[in-house]
């Protein structure tokens, strides 16, 4: 509340492009390239861990192991309150439901939205998962407990992202938050999944 905003244009860009791109990975040098205001990747850094704090838009960091690596990944956007998400689609809530792609972003919001609210509640950290074009949503992690967790609202089945992180982290838990079935893995139909608090996964 007491933080100086020397460039208040520049912080009310970023907050609208984040709700725009909720639940998406996006560079800082790409929200430089959406934005009319001059800028720094240092400044918009700054500005959205005031979102954060102020438990509006949240970064999400890449999970790696190496808190430095981490901090050097590009944030993934993920709004508080997923009704800042849904104004910003610009449709009603059949026409969103009938566009996959409009759909998959909406719940993959939604999702991210519970668990970016519970991670203070329940004193884990949540951050994604990805390399190359390999990616799982949402991680969430508290010591040497991991999560994985993978959004899928369509028909697509596989996802080489889940086995490769799997892989590489052998202790890890695996969870898919879906209304459909998915073979050796733990299934969460949706609605379950908003009831429920996220330490549970553990």
């Amino acid at each position: 509340m007491l933080t100086t905003i020397t460039k208040p244009a520049l912080l009310r860009q970023l907050f609208d492009l984040g709700t725009t791109y909720s639940s998406q990975i996006l560079p800082f040098n790409k929200m430089l390239g959406n934005l009319t205001d001059a800028g720094n990747t240092v400044t918009l850094s700054h500005y959205l861990n005031l979102l954060d704090q102020s438990k509006l838009l949240g970064g999400l960091q890449k999970f790696s192991g190496s808190e430095q690596h981490s901090r050097a990944s590009s944030p993934k956007l993920q709004v508080y309150n997923n009704a800042l998400f849904s104004a910003t689609i610009n449709k009603s809530f059949e026409d969103a439901k009938n566009a996959p792609d409009i759909w998959g972003r909406f719940v993959e919001s939604c999702v991210g939205t519970h668990l970016i609210n519970n991670a203070s509640i329940c004193n884990y950290k949540l951050s994604y998962w990805r390399e190359g074009n390999d990616e799982v949503d949402f991680v969430i992690s508290r010591g040497d407990e991991i999560c994985g967790i993978e959004v899928k609202s369509g028909s697509r089945s596989s996802n080489k992202g889940m086995v490769i992180f799997k892989e590489k982290y052998p202790n890890s838990k695996i969870y898919v938050v879906s209304n459909q079935d998915f073979a050796n893995s733990a299934c969460i139909k949706l609605e379950e999944f908003l009831n429920i608090s996220p330490e549970v996964l553990f």
